[in-house]
């Protein structure tokens, strides 16, 4: 891996693909963690009744009330939502690609913007083509490392990082959109609209600041960055193993889900203890507020710092 052209590139294929095929060939057991999370759909379900419910009485509170409850619980409950929609685009609630196709739909509607099947598509290139420039859109841009520099331009990046991560994959590599991503937009804008219709504009204003916040300056958001960019040279993913996965559906154990992506939130722990020695060794992010202030100050950290590799 060398530093070049702003980033860091690497000639070897991205480091999951054979960390998987050593743990399974040593430990054959992890294959019994495969599967489904049973309690997935429940939680979702839960979370989309609470912040559909929630909405319009939030909404008429004062603002000093208002403003702290969309940033502790609206953009709480929204980042957990968009972890929801994670899982089920790896088919881990039921054992029907078209079940999970649905359940992510009705996971989307706090949302307000159909993103679920579009999400599915490019995360999934995500973890098949980790760092490859022309597929995997969870990279920045040569434009927004030359842009975004320096302590203001980092803090306006992290500010407003879930704008780049929703926009960034129509420029890099936009999708012809198929049947499933035809319906998510349909549905949502159906729903929506059934929705606004019964609980006013202001629940609707509520759920836009909720998820503007949930990809801003909020300790949850700090997985978008924890997760790839390099903090220590030679490692590409890193993990955390903080309270804070008990919102995030434990996507802090990283470096487990994409070496296992078909094994659920709920079991990744369970990979990490059966095969320590593949992971104890490894750099961990110990909070992902520190995350965030780290990524802002210190001036080695660039938007740069991520592993690229062009096939």
């Amino acid at each position: 891996m060398e530093k070049k052209n702003g980033f860091y590139w690497s000639d070897e294929r991205e480091p999951h693909f054979n960390r998987r095929k050593e743990i399974l060939a040593k430990y054959p057991q992890v294959r019994d963690l495969f599967g489904i999370d049973k309690g997935l759909k429940f939680k979702t379900l839960a979370l989309v009744v609470f912040q559909l419910v929630s909405a319009p009485f939030i909404a008429e509170l004062a603002w000093y009330w208002y403003l702290p409850l969309a940033y502790l619980i609206g953009a709480s409950v929204s980042h957990t939502l968009f972890l929801a929609i994670h899982e089920i685009s790896h088919d881990l609630a039921f054992k029907s690609r078209v079940a999970n196709n649905w359940l992510a739909l009705v996971a989307n509607i706090p949302i307000l913007f159909p993103y679920a099947m579009t999400f599915r598509t490019y995360h999934l290139k995500h973890h098949w083509e980790q760092g490859d420039v022309k597929n995997d859109t969870d990279l920045p841009t040569d434009g927004e490392r030359k842009v975004f520099q320096g302590f203001v331009g980092k803090l306006l990046w992290a500010t407003n990082q879930i704008l780049f991560y929703a926009l960034r994959p129509m420029f890099v590599h936009p999708i012809k959109y198929e049947k499933w991503h035809k319906i998510n937009v349909v549905f949502q804008l159906a729903v929506i609209a059934v929705y606004w219709y019964f609980v006013g504009t202001g629940a609707i204003v509520y759920l836009l600041i909720s998820i503007f916040l949930a990809g801003s300056l909020h300790p949850l958001a700090g997985h978008f960055i924890a997760e790839h960019y390099v903090f220590k040279e030679g490692q590409e993913t890193y993990s955390y193993y903080g309270p804070l996965n008990i919102f995030a559906l434990n996507v802090g154990y990283h470096n487990e889900h994409h070496d296992f992506p078909n094994v659920p939130g709920t079991r990744l722990p369970e990979v990490k203890k059966t095969a320590p020695d593949f992971y104890d060794h490894l750099f961990t992010h110990k909070s992902w507020s520190k995350v965030i202030i780290q990524f802002i100050a210190n001036p080695m950290i660039t938007l740069g710092s991520r592993v690229r590799r062009q096939r």
